[in-house]
């Protein structure tokens, strides 16, 4: 018998060192300003790895930065979930990396998997499946990306959007169920509009292979998020009313404001952490469930519909009560 059992316990989140402000971006332009940077993509600053840092680094930082802040002993995690975009080799797999120089005892599962703006809700729902099925009962979810790595100096528009950053959750069986069900989705046939040709992060081989088609992504999002959010409204048998914040990917302003307009959200259940961070990927979700609780937006009892969406095409979302 399949019974709800996992829940999201803890998120701790890492930045790297270097901040990349609107002011720095336009150095190598004579014709951008910093406010019209933050006029398109709603951001103000953004992080960059340190020469060397790898996303692997990043993660094992976020971890322990969660090991520390919530007393949570090591010993107890059974399974590693590891989702980026830019592992440190094609193999091994990056988890193992991380499960030696974490020191996690030899009987956790550690893999990774390979998705962007989706990852952080795909993971989640792996995670509930593993600790659902009793498979394990303690999973530690890292999402990772050093996006900045694929980028050119010269490609200001990606580089205004992207920021580097690291995200670490617990996914348990000790604390009372508090995520719902999942609607997910996959459309292949743009993947050609956010890709990267690069074959090795650790090499530098393919330098400088980023492309996106911003337009598309937009026409994408727009065109399909919307009744996502539905589905999963239904599938939880919630209307649009119950729900107290929607957090949805960190995409950009461009992006967040056509879909807070489609779907009609007010300002104050539409939480944006983007100004100050950036779009870092799989990592905008956690992050902004941290800040929210931080800030005490996200309350106990608040129901919290989540969704990641982008480079795929793929989607995924669901409802977390807090």
């Amino acid at each position: 018998m399949y019974i709800n059992m996992a829940s999201l316990k803890y998120i701790s989140y890492y930045l790297p060192e270097i901040n990349v402000s609107n002011d720095d971006l336009c150095r190598s332009s004579d014709t951008l300003t910093p406010e019209r940077i933050y006029e398109k993509v709603g951001i103000l600053n953004r992080y960059r790895v340190v020469p060397g840092e790898l996303s692997s680094d990043m993660g094992i930082r976020a971890a322990e930065k969660l090991f520390v802040e919530y007393n949570f002993k090591k010993n107890d995690i059974d399974f590693i979930l590891f989702c980026t975009q830019t592992p440190d080799f094609a193999f091994p797999t990056t988890a193992c990396i991380i499960q030696d120089k974490l020191g996690l005892k030899k009987s956790c599962g550690a893999l990774d998997y390979n998705l962007g703006c989706s990852g952080y809700t795909y993971g989640l729902m792996l995670a509930k499946s593993l600790v659902d099925s009793s498979i394990a009962k303690n999973i530690l979810l890292i999402t990772a990306e050093t996006y900045s790595i694929h980028l050119d100096n010269s490609d200001i528009s990606n580089n205004s959007i992207f920021s580097d950053a690291a995200a670490a959750c617990i996914i348990s069986s000790e604390s009372p169920s508090n995520i719902l069900n999942f609607i997910y989705g996959t459309d292949g046939s743009g993947y050609e509009n956010l890709i990267s040709k690069k074959k090795s992060f650790r090499e530098n081989v393919l330098e400088n292979s980023f492309y996106m088609n911003g337009a598309e992504v937009f026409k994408f999002t727009l065109f399909s998020i919307p009744s996502v959010v539905n589905e999963i409204l239904d599938k939880n048998n919630l209307m649009f009313d119950d729900i107290d914040w929607f957090v949805f990917h960190q995409a950009s302003k461009v992006v967040l404001e056509a879909l807070k307009k489609k779907l009609k959200i007010p300002d104050e259940k539409f939480f944006n952490n983007l100004e100050l961070i950036g779009n870092t990927v799989s990592s905008t979700i956690p992050i902004a469930l941290k800040d929210g609780l931080n800030s005490k937006k996200i309350s106990k009892g608040q129901l919290v519909l989540i969704i990641g969406f982008g480079v795929g095409y793929s989607w995924a979302g669901t409802i977390i009560k807090f």
